[in-house]
């Protein structure tokens, strides 16, 4: 059965209510009445309608005021409201659109104009409210499109990373225990840092491994050589984060960017002396600040063929001592709060 339509009628005089309702209730309305605005801010609360009829003379709260109320009351303010009124001069009228009003009859009623006017504002009201919901259907279908493509990008980006780090162990004497640390080390320091999104925190993850990925383009017979380098050998491999921004600039993928500058910055010292840009301090990208300490950790707690792997009390030592010259003197302030924790990262699958 079709639910009928619900009409509120405001008014002061009841006879006026009863002669709208005489004229209305023929067709498929329900109808409820208030004698103030007060009344009829009561029933509001608690009913919904799908047209309201108000008489600008009240003796509380007069029509214009009590439309301004519904207009600011977010669950009622798309219902129409019409003014029925003898005060039909220009700035009235202009008065009741202003407050959002949809429609001004004038008293006495006539009733074909009453009841063709009161259809067409409920008929108005229902397509809204359809074209609403179906708006909002549309804008859930698109939140799940756009889900799942940034999903589905994110698993893309994961897997791309996954490879290029393959590529990166199988091209050198390196082994995925030690970049595995490096990015475990990096998602702990940066959950720590306080600042940074989750979102963040995950894409540094995912990106950590692939500090080193311009050591790919150098000579392989410098970069496994197992002889201390020449002067000419360490400024080739210095060479290595000037290349990984070379090859990475041009993409437009996030994930690939904050691989591009992690690997271009990692090397840069934080009172400038570092390479290849000398930047200093806060120019130098938190991915790559955090990354750069992690790192450091790493390689000196595994042994290389140039040395013995140093103790985790001489590296945190060497790290802790080189706060605001090398390292980011507030990363390494976290750093040597929860010892314990990167102590452990580093022990884990050790080769």
């Amino acid at each position: 059965m079709k639910s009928k339509n619900e009409i509120l009628i405001v008014n002061e005089v009841s006879e006026n209510i009863k002669i709208a309702i005489n004229i209305l209730k023929s067709s498929s309305y329900n109808f409820s009445y208030a004698l103030s605005s007060k009344q009829a801010i009561e029933i509001l609360k608690s009913k919904r309608f799908d047209l309201i009829i108000l008489d600008v003379v009240m003796p509380d709260i007069d029509g214009f005021a009590l439309c301004k109320i519904i207009k600011n009351s977010p669950s009622i303010r798309e219902t129409p409201v019409i003014f029925f009124t003898d005060k039909i001069d220009i700035e009235s009228v202009e008065h009741g659109f202003e407050v959002g009003a949809v429609d001004y009859i004038k008293k006495p009623f006539h009733p074909v104009e009453l009841q063709s006017r009161v259809k067409s504002h409920i008929e108005l009201y229902k397509h809204k409210k359809e074209l609403n919901k179906k708006s909002d259907y549309l804008a859930g279908e698109i939140k799940v499109v756009k889900d799942k493509y940034s999903s589905d990008l994110l698993f893309a980006q994961k897997e791309i990373m996954s490879i290029l780090t393959e590529l990166i162990q199988s091209d050198a004497e390196n082994n995925a225990s030690h970049n595995h640390r490096v990015a475990l080390m990096a998602r702990k320091l940066a959950s720590l840092e306080g600042n940074l999104t989750q979102q963040e925190i995950d894409i540094l993850y995912i990106c950590a491994p692939l500090y080193d990925i311009g050591k790919i383009l150098i000579d392989k017979k410098i970069l496994n050589k197992h002889d201390k380098l020449s002067d000419e050998e360490i400024e080739i491999m210095k060479g290595h984060t000037t290349l990984a921004d070379g090859i990475l600039r041009k993409s437009q993928i996030e994930s690939i960017q904050a691989v591009r500058v992690i690997a271009h910055q990692h090397h840069e010292n934080y009172d400038g002396t570092g390479y290849p840009q000398a930047l200093s301090g806060d120019e130098i990208h938190i991915f790559a600040r955090i990354v750069s300490i992690c790192d450091v950790l790493e390689s000196l707690t595994h042994a290389s063929p140039f040395r013995k792997a140093w103790s985790f009390e001489e590296a945190s030592k060497y790290i802790i001592e080189s706060s605001g010259t090398k390292f980011d003197p507030r990363l390494v302030d976290i750093f040597s709060t929860h010892l314990e924790m990167f102590k452990e990262i580093t022990e884990e699958e050790s080769t």
